[in-house]
């Protein structure tokens, strides 16, 4: 776990006010984004049938967790994420152009590395808006996540008036770049190297074009063929005061049409999905054109309250040496 060279750790709040900030945070953002995205909330599913194709595969190789249930003689998945869902639940709900759905979304994520930053148990804000084709845009998608920094701001506000000891840490305004653009500008490093350089230099960063190919023969980082277009979606990254690193709080973009969804299903050698019912319904033009994303939950906490460790913002299981490392830096493990 790497914190600053020659600091010794300790979380600004106790574990009892902690709780109270990680209201206020969750309270306060999930009122800012419905406002600024024009949101409404519903509710939204814990598992879903694997043959809808609805669960978010990820990176492709993440296995879901199952069980059976014997009243209905199927089998289901615990989401991944609900990237599909909340596509098909515009539809249904017959939520207009313009406007849009967030929910809270519960996951496990059983092959999750863990460290600071990643849990097996993932909270985020799903969300997603109905747009028009012509829409599909740049520029669409610069002024959404524009929109998204300024709900972090103004939480950030919110949250000072009740614990001013915290320092505000949100920038003014988030630099846009491709992934191919960051590559150019700091060859020879990894992908989370560059991420990290250049969100030391502008603080807030949205790395466009995630899950192409670079030129090198790399991609920036992986991400599944059917609910992002390649080509107009990214990740909100910003610095992060304790860790000294690039923390990433939101995975977006503009979803697929029937043509990204086919030519990307076929450079992924994923061309059977086409076949589910979601996937089948895309190709057919009957599902919103939408832009959408994930906020993390306890990520933004995390952030917000200079934690170093995502265990203190969240209840959840790690490794017994991690533990006591933790316990030894005064980091405190809820």
């Amino acid at each position: 776990m790497s914190t600053k060279k020659n600091y010794e750790y300790r979380s600004i709040l106790s574990v009892l006010d902690t709780q109270l900030a990680i209201k206020i945070v969750k309270d306060t953002f999930e009122r800012e984004l419905a406002k600024n995205l024009n949101l409404v909330r519903v509710s939204a599913p814990l598992f879903v049938r694997p043959e809808t194709g609805l669960n978010d595969n990820l990176n492709g190789v993440e296995r879901p967790v199952s069980f059976d249930i014997p009243d209905i003689g199927a089998t289901v998945e615990i989401v991944h994420s609900l990237a599909k869902w909340k596509r098909m639940a515009l539809l249904k709900y017959g939520i207009p152009s313009g406007q849009g759905l967030y929910t809270d979304m519960n996951a496990i994520r059983r092959d999750e590395s863990l460290d600071e930053l990643h849990s097996v148990y993932v909270d985020q804000w799903d969300w997603e808006k109905n747009i028009e084709k012509k829409d599909r845009t740049v520029k669409t998608l610069k002024e959404t996540v524009n929109l998204i920094l300024e709900a972090l701001k103004s939480t950030e506000l919110k949250l000072i008036e009740t614990y001013s000891e915290i320092t505000p840490i949100v920038p003014k305004s988030i630099t846009f770049i491709s992934s191919q653009e960051l590559l150019d500008k700091y060859p020879g490093m990894t992908a989370k190297q560059r991420e990290d350089a250049i969100c030391r230099e502008f603080g807030a960063v949205f790395v466009t074009q995630i899950g192409k190919v670079l030129s090198d023969g790399s991609k920036h980082d992986g991400r599944a063929p059917d609910y992002d277009d390649w080509e107009l979606n990214g990740d909100i990254l910003l610095w992060h005061p304790v860790l000294e690193k690039a923390f990433e709080i939101s995975s977006m973009g503009i979803r697929v049409d029937e043509n990204s969804l086919a030519s990307q299903l076929k450079a992924s050698g994923c061309e059977e999905r086409a076949k589910l019912e979601y996937h089948r319904m895309l190709l057919n033009g009957e599902l919103p054109y939408t832009i959408g994303g994930g906020i993390g939950q306890s990520r933004l906490c995390m952030l917000l309250l200079h934690k170093a460790h995502i265990g203190e913002v969240q209840a959840a299981i790690w490794p017994d040496q991690m533990i006591e490392d933790c316990r030894k830096k005064r980091i405190n493990i809820l």
